[in-house]
């Protein structure tokens, strides 16, 4: 069987330049000889040149014309695709002259990726607020890079941990909206989509879902909402009907402990916070948050744009080197899967 052409660089948006994402890319590319997958950054060179200046890293910048030149480079510097900013960017204070290249550099990490010039998509974190007072019309990434692909279900986000896996069925929305927001139909999508995801990017061939309750003790039999019998086993009867090995609803408080975590592969949750407290509270340092259902790979790190340490020195690259990890390992096995059918 022939060998897989090796992969494309990773495309690496810049996030907001007034948090720890261009720290966290120089330190990343200063960590390559652990292994780091090579990255092109899509940012403004002289930002990163003045910012690694600041920090003392010694990280030589340099300007590529495209991806196809970042693998060559990364031994000896951090390939830049050029985004420059309208306003230089300030340690902790976002401004909102600088959301265009913020929108661009998203945009020009996906293009990269459905060309197939670069192997996934790697964001670094926005500041959410900030993007929406210059116009941006989304809750965040997920929602854009859903609509920037023209996704034609959902797009799903999938937080991963070292030991553990969550889905989230309802996200960036008030706790007051979730009861309204969730419905049995969007539990059996989103379990199908993790499952589908399990399978071609984990590589696990049966994967397990464990299937959160929405209320107390899962409601304990009704005495605490009827929301699991009415909703969520229907939905958890469905997904078993189209061949999907999903079980509970199970109780919250319980379903993250070390043995729970060994009989399932991604838990299922009614909510954000029910799914990335127990993630973030395990291991916060390398939580990836990954978007299911595109035609491309996405990974940030778990984690927001610290404004309140950014510019000291202080920001941790483990969650962006983890995420880059991840982006390699998945686009890997569909590069993998992609040359099998084609031989098939």
């Amino acid at each position: 069987m022939a060998k897989p052409p090796s992969l494309a660089p990773l495309a690496l948006s810049m996030g907001e330049p007034a948090g720890i994402g261009g720290e966290i890319a120089l330190k990343a590319w200063l960590a390559r000889a652990r292994g780091v997958a090579p990255f092109v950054a899509i940012d403004d060179p002289e930002r990163l040149s003045a910012l690694a200046r600041r920090l003392g890293l010694e990280v030589p910048v340099r300007t590529v014309a495209g991806p196809e030149e970042a693998a060559g480079a990364f031994a000896e510097a951090l390939p830049v695709l050029a985004l420059p900013l309208a306003r230089p960017a300030r340690p902790g204070r976002p401004d909102p002259a600088n959301a265009p290249a913020v929108i661009a550099a998203i945009d020009r990490a996906v293009a990269l990726t459905l060309a197939g010039r670069a192997a996934a998509v790697v964001t670094n974190p926005i500041q959410k607020k900030t993007l929406i007072e210059a116009g941006f019309a989304h809750p965040g990434h997920t929602e854009y890079l859903a609509e920037l692909a023209k996704a034609a279900g959902p797009p799903v986000m999938m937080l991963v941990g070292p030991s553990l896996r969550v889905v989230p069925v309802t996200v960036h929305i008030p706790l007051a909206r979730v009861l309204a927001e969730l419905s049995t139909d969007s539990i059996v999508t989103k379990g199908r989509i993790a499952a589908r995801a399990l399978e071609v990017d984990f590589g696990i061939a049966a994967p397990r879902l464990a299937v959160s309750g929405l209320n107390p003790h899962a409601g304990e039999e009704g005495t605490m909402g009827r929301e699991e019998i009415e909703m969520i086993a229907p939905a958890i009867a469905e997904l078993a009907r189209q061949g999907i090995r999903a079980f509970g609803p199970l109780p919250a408080d319980t379903l993250f402990t070390e043995a729970a975590r060994r009989t399932f592969d991604a838990a299922l949750c009614m909510y954000h916070d029910q799914a990335l407290i127990p993630l973030k509270t395990l291991d916060f340092e390398r939580g990836v948050n990954v978007t299911l259902g595109l035609p491309f790979v996405r990974t940030s790190p778990d984690h927001g744009t610290a404004l309140d340490i950014a510019g000291t020195g202080r920001a941790s690259a483990e969650s962006l080197i983890a995420a880059l990890d991840l982006a390699r390992e998945m686009a890997a096995r569909r590069q993998a899967r992609a040359a099998r059918a084609g031989l098939a």
